[in-house]
């Protein structure tokens, strides 16, 4: 026989290929949900905002990770230590990391009570 059979191994090729856009779909990352929240948070005068670039503003500065916590410090001073609470409004595409070093930096400064900005269920977007 001078001729190659490619039969069998064109059909274990579609089976794979078939597996592979099976894996493909499955492994998608899924989208977060939006959060809904019912109740509105204590309103506090400390806000922080981490945006989608890891950028942090707290209050009307915009500050570095390693100033977080000095900038926290100011605040309090400034307020004569009348607050505990933050309110971290946190783009959904931020760290996790960065959102974490933010509440480590304003635990350290006696900010112990903390909110998480969301869409209050039923309030206008």
């Amino acid at each position: 026989m001078s001729t190659i059979n490619i039969t069998p191994f064109t059909d274990v090729l579609l089976v794979l290929l078939i597996i592979f856009i099976i894996l493909a779909a499955v492994t998608k990352e899924p989208k977060l949900p939006d959060a809904k929240n019912r109740d509105k948070v204590t309103p506090s005068q400390i806000v922080v905002i981490v945006n989608d670039k890891n950028e942090i503003q707290i209050g009307s500065n915009t500050v570095t990770i390693q100033e977080a916590s000095q900038a926290f410090k100011d605040l309090q001073d400034n307020t004569g230590h009348r607050f505990k609470s933050v309110i971290i409004k946190a783009d959904p595409k931020s760290s996790y990391g960065t959102i974490l070093q933010v509440m480590d930096a304003a635990k350290s400064q006696d900010l112990t009570d903390f909110g998480l900005a969301n869409h209050i269920e039923g309030a206008k977007t």
